[in-house]
């Protein structure tokens, strides 16, 4: 079996276990981002998994997870670094505006060339630090993976919620002493995920302002 095969059926394997049902053209959209970030890594750097196994769990899949989460309305994702989970997302919901943020110019470079060969119309990509980001309506929906602690999360995106919303987080083990620490917002849930082939703990952190 060609790696291309291995991967496509892995990915379908993937998002069966994660209750995700896409289209063929989403599938494709998946692999072909994730083609991109392995012949950009090379020469970039954008991320320490350099093999397309473990890209499509610990990055794809894992983006994914928190897909049932999200609700209509913009989404910004903080922090997007090659893109994740915001791209993974965009593709898999071609309905909803989605702004990548990223305080790296590299970054952002292959991001708005990823945004660009996937067809994601959608999609913005904004080279600023959040804290700087003033854009003149905010958002719905913030979502971060591996940003920060949830205390400074909350802390720097506050502006960007203006209208109430919801902040989103990934994280690997449930996050208690962040809980404890937090402050301006209130936990609506935290939700443990089991990522398909991902042997790692798992956690959804679903917040609103305080």
């Amino acid at each position: 079996m060609s790696t291309d095969d291995r991967l496509t059926r892995r990915l379908a394997s993937g998002l069966d276990g994660l209750g995700i049902a896409l289209s063929p053209r989403q599938h494709e959209q998946l692999l072909a981002y994730l083609a991109l970030l392995q012949k950009w890594n090379r020469v970039y750097n954008l991320t320490a998994i350099d093999t397309p196994e473990r890209m499509l769990k610990l990055h794809l899949l894992d983006s994914l997870a928190i897909l049932p989460d999200l609700f209509d309305g913009p989404l910004l994702d903080v922090g997007s670094g090659a893109g994740l989970p915001g791209i993974a997302l965009a593709i898999a919901r071609p309905e909803l505006a989605v702004t990548l943020l990223d305080s790296s110019d590299k970054r952002c470079g292959f991001m708005r060339q990823a945004v660009i060969e996937l067809g994601l119309h959608q999609v913005a990509v904004v080279h600023a630090r959040v804290e700087d980001h003033r854009p003149d309506t905010g958002y719905a929906q913030i979502v971060a993976r591996a940003f920060s602690d949830l205390a400074e999360f909350v802390r720097l995106t506050r502006h960007l919620l203006p209208g109430g919303g919801r902040w989103l987080a990934l994280k690997g083990q449930r996050p208690d002493a962040e809980l404890a620490a937090l402050s301006g917002a209130r936990v609506l849930d935290v939700r443990p995920v089991h990522v398909p082939g991902l042997d790692a703990r798992r956690h959804i952190i679903i917040m609103e302002p305080a």
